[in-house]
């Protein structure tokens, strides 16, 4: 695999607009790993990310907050025209964390971001993006972001006749919280803006973006969680902004189980687990 050094955090404005470029459709993946080291953590930009995600300060990052480095590495990947795939209408269907041990502000970490794994799906095709956060450790952080490209699938899925959980919490999400959250994370996908960008891509609405509503959710594990754990979930039907959403979790014989659903509709916006793994000491 090729390995492709950044020195400084792409500009994410310039990738966007790259994203907007019409390109014709591969059968591969790039074989490109992108890298960039001795990442400096800024305290004040945690803080941001923290308020709105709904984390309390402290010194440790969430576990959901590396993506906010990994993340400008992704779209440079995903805006190359090697990649088989346009940006702009591709779904996020799962995020899968792993956090070998908590990551400390002040601590320099290398980020790593690559793709693999294009498959089939009965709506079209899928892949993973996967990224790591390694210290002089190792890794201690990774992540597998799947992706779905719609077409050409099969097809057969089922649909099911759904039931909400009674809820643990009732959580009302404002109009603006996809503003709020693109302005810490840099993700500007216009279908999380506004009403109007969102009815381009054929929502009636602006949508929350799902690592917000992952982050929002593995806020209101603080304090019961050990320091190595994998926090997967899987995407189901998007928030429409302004929301008000129902949020259930129980304990299960390997951790957690949690999932948020419409308030008002048996509709299941996300779903996830939370189990125990291995923990890597700091040297």
């Amino acid at each position: 695999m090729a390995t492709k050094e950044l020195h400084s955090a792409p500009r994410l404005a310039p990738l966007y607009a790259k994203a907007l470029l019409p390109s014709a459709e591969g059968k591969s993946l790039p074989d490109t790993e992108y890298v960039r080291s001795a990442v400096e953590i800024d305290p004040r930009h945690v803080a941001e990310y923290n308020h709105v995600c709904g984390f309390p300060l402290g010194d440790e990052l969430p576990a959901t907050y590396p993506h906010m480095l990994a993340f400008p590495l992704q779209m440079a990947l995903m805006t190359q025209p090697d990649f088989p795939f346009p940006l702009l209408g591709m779904v996020h269907v799962a995020n899968r964390i792993t956090q070998h041990r908590p990551v400390r502000l002040g601590e320099p970490v290398t980020v790593r971001v690559r793709a693999e794994n294009l498959r089939p799906h009965e709506k079209g095709r899928q892949f993973d993006v996967l990224s790591e956060l390694s210290t002089s450790d190792g890794v201690v952080w990774s992540e597998v972001s799947t992706y779905l490209r719609r077409g050409g699938g099969s097809g057969s899925s089922q649909s099911r006749q759904l039931t909400a959980p009674a809820p643990n919490a009732i959580w009302r999400v404002p109009g603006d919280i996809g503003r709020r959250y693109a302005e810490v994370s840099g993700d500007r996908n216009p279908i999380h803006l506004h009403p109007l960008t969102a009815r381009l891509f054929g929502f009636p609405s602006a949508i929350a973006h799902g690592m917000w509503t992952k982050a929002r959710a593995l806020a209101a594990f603080e304090g019961r969680l050990p320091d190595a754990y994998t926090v997967d979930v899987r995407f189901k039907l998007p928030v429409l902004l302004p929301a008000k959403v129902a949020f259930t979790s129980w304990q299960t014989d390997e951790g957690w189980a949690f999932e948020l659903w419409n308030a008002r509709k048996p509709k299941p916006h996300l779903e996830g687990t939370i189990t125990a793994a291995a923990t890597r000491r700091p040297r």
